[in-house]
């Protein structure tokens, strides 16, 4: 009994064979271009973040800052005031 396949079942299977061949590039492409924007993604995320906690950070210092300047006396805060215009007068 011979071994016999019909030509339309070999030229199909050689068809779909090419066509995976020939997608595996671009496959390849989508892959790394979908896994680089997820990384580029979660890092501006990232950032954002940083930048959140940075300004939360600041603002607690600047906070910090003015209360150790109102619970200072008056003549204390008077005469670094005075210091500090002094400072940046150059006309003098």
């Amino acid at each position: 009994m011979p071994n016999y396949v019909n030509e339309a079942i070999t030229d199909s299977v050689t068809q779909v064979n090419t066509k995976v061949i020939g997608d595996v590039p671009a496959t390849a492409m989508g892959n790394l271009m979908m896994t680089t924007s997820q990384a580029l993604g979660i890092a501006a995320q990232n950032l954002t973040t940083g930048q959140q906690q940075a300004n939360v950070m600041w603002q607690a210092a600047t906070v910090q800052g003015i209360n150790a300047l109102m619970n200072t006396g008056n003549a204390v805060t008077g005469t670094v005031s005075g210091q500090i215009i002094d400072r940046g007068d150059t006309r003098r």
